[in-house]
């Protein structure tokens, strides 16, 4: 068989049907602890990062902060995160509760889960190999923003 010379097809459409799988793969295993992987993920974030602004936690995870907002309310009404004052009248922190924390906890189980199933069914290597690509190709689209904002 021959080897293209040039990509053919939508480069776009084939990450999202990766994405439709790979989320599909997580969810699976992620929701039995009543959380989406989505949900998982931003307790993890707040796990790491502690108490954050959410204005700062937006740009931590490369999203809006009204995105941000509207993924952060079902956890704040479950408890798992709160709102709280920050260092002035107009400024709010975002932190994991204790009760988020046993949450994450669980959900984490079920992540390892997903992960490992995910190494044993692609391979290490593989796994490996699409994480060094990933961050390579967002780096580079970053770098090319970052130079489509500068000014002529």
């Amino acid at each position: 068989m021959d080897t293209p010379t040039k990509p053919r097809g939508c480069t776009s459409f084939k990450v999202r049907q990766l994405m439709r799988r790979l989320s599909a793969h997580y969810d699976a295993e992620v929701s039995q602890s009543g959380l989406k992987t989505t949900q998982y993920s931003l307790l993890s974030h707040l796990k790491r990062l502690g108490a954050v602004r959410p204005v700062d936690f937006a740009v931590e995870l490369k999203m809006t902060a009204s995105t941000l907002s509207r993924n952060l309310q079902p956890l704040i009404t479950a408890g798992w995160v709160e709102q709280t004052a920050g260092a002035d009248a107009r400024s709010r922190l975002v932190a994991l509760t204790p009760e988020g924390e046993t949450k994450w906890r669980e959900a984490q189980l079920h992540w390892k889960t997903a992960q490992q199933k995910l190494n044993a069914l692609l391979g290490v290597e593989r796994v490996l190999a699409l994480h060094q690509l990933i961050d390579d190709s967002l780096e580079l689209l970053g770098a090319a923003d970052d130079a489509a904002e500068l000014p002529d």
